[in-house]
C-alpha cells in the first residue's frame, strides 16, 4: 500500500493526482485500531534497537500547508517513543543569526546523531517554498538551493542518516474549515494566525512550488511520501506504517556483548 504514496523522482508529479480524502479503501478508524497498536509496539521496538546499535539516525521531515496537521501527527505517531532517543524541532522565520548563515545551517546542526530520531516540523524546504512564492529568491536561486538540498540529503544518507520526507496533503476547503474552527473555538483560538488567511491567496503557487521540490529532490534512496491528511486517522495510520517500514528495512539488531567472566557470587555449576 505504501508504494502508491511514494515518489522517487521518476514520476510526473502533480498533487492533483493525489486525493486528500483517500483512505486506501479502509472504512474507518475502528477497522485499523488493532493494527495501530501493533504498529506502535513495532516502532518502539525498532527505536530501542536503533538506540542500542547506534548504526543509523532517522530524520523525519513533515511538510504541508497550514492546518495540515504537522504538530498533530508528531504527537499521535511519535509520542510513544522513548524521549531519551527522540526529539521534535520546529522552524519559524529565521533569526538574524540564522539568516547570516547559509540556508541549511540552522537545520543541519539539528540533524540527529546515530541512534536517535528527530522530527522536523517544517524544515530547510521552507527556503525553496515560502521564499520562492513571495519572491525573496528568483528561479535560478531556487534551482541552486534544490540541487544543494538533494546533495545534502545524499550526504546524510551516505553518513547513515535516513531521511523520511512526508508531505501532509490537504484540500483548500479542508484548510478553510480548520481555520474557521480555530476562530470559533476559544480553546483553539490561540492557534489562529491572521497570516494563515493571507497565505491562502497563494495556494496554487505553493502547490506548484511543492511539485517542483518533489521533482528535484525525490529519489529512490530519499523518496517523498504524499500522505492524504483530510482524514486525520488515516494520516496517522499511513505515517505509522511508513516509519515502521523504513526502520524495519534497516534490519537493526541489538549489539552482541560478550561477558568474559561470571558476575560476582553467581552460581556457575548449573541448575
Amino acid at each position: 500500500m505504501i508504494s502508491r504514496f511514494r515518489i522517487t523522482g521518476k514520476e510526473d508529479i502533480s498533487l492533483a493526482d493525489f486525493d486528500p480524502e483517500d483512505t486506501a479503501d479502509i472504512a474507518s478508524k475502528d477497522a485499523i485500531a488493532d493494527e495501530m497498536k501493533q504498529l506502535k509496539a513495532r516502532l518502539q521496538e525498532e527505536q530501542e534497537k536503533l538506540f542500542a546499535s547506534k548504526t543509523n539516525g532517522i530524520l523525519v521531515i513533515f511538510q504541508g500547508m497550514d492546518c495540515s496537521g504537522k504538530d498533530g501527527v508528531i504527537r499521535k505517531t511519535l509520542a510513544g517513543l522513548n524521549p531519551n532517543g527522540f526529539r521534535a524541532e520546529s522552524f519559524k522565520k529565521p533569526t538574524n543569526e540564522e539568516a547570516a548563515h547559509d540556508f541549511l545551517w540552522r537545520t543541519h546542526k539539528l540533524v540527529p546523531a546515530k541512534g536517535y530520531i528527530t522530527a522536523f516540523n517544517r524544515s530547510y524546504y521552507e527556503e525553496v517554498l515560502i521564499t520562492r512564492v513571495h519572491g525573496d529568491i528568483d528561479e535560478d536561486e531556487a534551482k541552486r538551493r534544490l540541487k544543494h538540498i538533494r546533495s545534502f540529503e545524499k550526504h546524510l544518507a551516505d553518513s547513515g542518516i535516513v531521511v523520511v520526507k512526508i508531505f501532509l496533503h490537504i484540500s483548500a476547503d479542508f484548510q478553510l474549515r480548520k481555520i474557521q474552527e480555530r476562530m470559533q473555538n476559544p480553546e483553539k483560538l490561540w492557534k489562529f494566525d491572521p497570516n494563515d488567511l493571507e497565505e491562502r491567496r497563494f495556494w496554487d503557487e505553493y502547490q506548484a512550488a511543492y511539485e517542483t521540490a518533489f521533482a528535484a529532490t525525490a529519489s529512490k534512496r530519499n523518496p517523498w511520501y504524499i500522505v492524504p491528511a483530510n482524514n486525520r486517522w488515516f494520516r496517522d495510520y499511513l505515517v505509522s506504517r511508513i516509519l515502521t517500514a523504513v526502520m524495519e528495512k534497516l534490519e537493526l539488531s541489538y549489539p552482541q556483548v560478550e561477558i568474559s567472566s561470571p558476575l560476582p557470587g553467581a552460581d556457575t555449576t548449573g541448575f
